[in-house]
């Protein structure tokens, strides 16, 4: 290994401990070379894994029902499926997964944007919420979607 390997190497070290756990993934997202796998023609795909509050799944449910659904769609969002686990100790009790797609990142964060100041859904979530909050944690995973897959 040269000097200007070690030097760098040393750089990144230094930079990687100043920075966040998720603010390092995305550094080193945005940097990473494409697989040559990916689609040319993907659409931007979110995968969202909600936990709900303890006995607050089915009053999450209702809430995609009835509300939340709608409103994405509204605000530009294609809804590609929802799911939930079959096996309890997956999260049965407590866990919805969904996937939304997009025409491009810039796509979701301005439908995202748009979502969170819609009044009717600060109304439905203060409503759903009336007995305490429906969700304790969300984990999102951004996607693109391969040259062999049957979704793009």
């Amino acid at each position: 290994m040269n000097w200007t390997m070690k030097k760098n190497g040393w750089a990144l070290c230094v930079l990687a401990a100043g920075l966040s756990g998720a603010a390092v993934s995305a550094w080193t997202a945005e940097q990473a070379a494409p697989s040559p796998s990916i689609a040319k023609d993907t659409r931007f795909f979110e995968m969202r894994t909600y936990y709900a509050a303890p006995g607050k799944l089915e009053a999450l449910h209702a809430r995609f029902r009835d509300h939340t659904n709608r409103l994405f769609k509204k605000h530009g969002m294609q809804l590609i499926g929802y799911w939930v686990p079959t096996d309890k100790e997956k999260g049965a009790e407590n866990t919805l997964v969904y996937i939304l797609a997009f025409p491009s990142r810039e796509a979701r964060e301005k439908s995202f944007a748009a979502f969170a100041k819609d009044p009717e859904w600060t109304t439905a979530r203060t409503a759903s919420e009336v007995n305490g909050k429906l969700v304790d944690k969300i984990d999102s995973v951004y996607l693109n979607a391969t040259d062999y897959s049957p979704i793009k």
